[in-house]
């Protein structure tokens, strides 16, 4: 850069100004409505809520305490993690874990740039405090955490088995058929639970060989939609094979898509006891793009809307409360149970690492690796080697 010095001679240096930028183009409504959406999409929904909440709390804070939230101080987004830390509930237990944290300054973060100011999350004084807080729930035992605990093969074919026995009429075997058809599928496909309520009839289909083939449009790690293809392979038992299970609940929904609550009634009350496989069996239509597995009102009555992700939670603690499981234990169970019961469950039968990330859709395996301390710390450990 040429430096200059200003004309009245007295050596000041003067800076050249830096040359603007090219000017803001004129453009329709239409089409800056269309950028601000574009713009939005490329974070997930869910992201976008956690977000909003997460800043909505920094925000509330720093008018309680008197502080400027846009532009954040350094010294002030370090007195808030000190803030949320210190922070316990009723138990007196630590309300936030360090990850919750990290959530909150990645949501300061972004709005931060969304309006044009340089983060404070940055500065050396923030990852001070947060490496701080993270030593000290370490030091302390405290970090308030609580993995779900995962349904292993032994409990999904109990519970199935359970829900099928304690059918009472036809409306008790439409909700049988549907929680059976989430928890056969949600834990071989090892589906999030969000995976799971936004899969339609048409991402479904029956391939001759290798069994169901669900098409995932995208998932968590797979935000912008490659997509995958997850195979849920035929089994020797019929009670917990994953086609059969689908292909029940299919037919459901096609009878009500087709003919309301009397085609559902029609066809439970001419269905054949399940006694054998009927996954070879004629594949009924559904509506394309309809949603599989849905809400169903205590009438029978199938609902047009995708079944919620706290729907799934709240179902799988149903059925295992309902199958005689400790109610202490059952707490412990939720959407995620699945999905940790395949990795868990795989962990336990010898698979590999590689073989486990094939269905799960996991990039690395270090995420497997929580799994396994928690739930499967025996496998691959040499102390089951030392001869005692």
């Amino acid at each position: 850069m040429d430096l200059e010095t200003n004309d009245a001679g007295d050596g000041q240096i003067v800076v050249p100004a830096t040359p603007a930028g090219p000017a803001v183009p004129d453009l329709a409504p239409a089409t800056t409505d269309r950028i601000a959406a574009s713009v939005a999409a490329a974070r997930a929904a869910g992201t976008r809520r956690t977000y909003a909440s997460a800043w909505r709390a920094f925000t509330t804070w720093c008018a309680n305490e008197g502080h400027t939230a846009v532009p954040a101080h350094p010294v002030t987004v370090a007195a808030y993690l000190v803030a949320c830390a210190d922070t316990v509930t009723e138990a007196g237990e630590r309300a936030y874990a360090p990850a919750t944290l990290a959530h909150r300054l990645a949501a300061i973060a972004h709005h931060h740039r969304t309006a044009g100011h340089p983060s404070p999350t940055g500065d050396d004084l923030v990852k001070a405090t947060m490496s701080g807080i993270r030593r000290g729930y370490a030091a302390t035992g405290d970090r308030p955490r609580a993995p779900r605990a995962p349904l292993l093969t032994a409990d999904i074919v109990a519970i199935v088995d359970r829900a099928r026995a304690d059918c009472q009429g036809w409306a008790d075997e439409v909700v049988e058929r549907r929680d059976t058809a989430l928890l056969l599928l949600g834990f071989a496909g090892a589906f999030r639970r969000s995976e799971l309520v936004a899969l339609t009839c048409s991402d479904v289909s029956l391939h001759r060989l290798d069994g169901l083939h669900i098409r995932l449009r995208k998932s968590k790690t797979d935000q912008e939609g490659r997509g995958a293809i997850r195979a849920l392979p035929f089994t020797h038992s019929h009670t917990s094979c994953p086609p059969c299970a689908w292909l029940r609940w299919a037919q459901v929904v096609a009878a009500h898509d087709a003919g309301g609550r009397p085609g559902v009634i029609r066809l439970l009350r001419g269905a054949e006891p399940f006694a054998a496989h009927v996954c070879r069996g004629t594949r009924p239509r559904a509506t394309s793009g309809a949603p599989l597995l849905r809400a169903i009102r205590r009438n029978g009555n199938l609902s047009d809307t995708a079944l919620s992700g706290a729907a799934v939670h709240q179902a799988i603690r149903r059925r295992a409360e309902l199958a005689g499981y400790d109610p202490e234990l059952v707490t412990q169970f939720g959407g995620h149970s699945l999905r940790a019961g395949f990795v868990t469950q795989a962990f336990r039968n010898g698979a590999s690492a590689h073989a486990i990330m094939r269905q799960t859709g996991h990039t690395t395996p270090a995420m497997l690796e929580v799994y396994a301390r928690e739930h499967a710390p025996l496998i691959g450990n040499a102390v089951t080697n030392l001869g005692l």
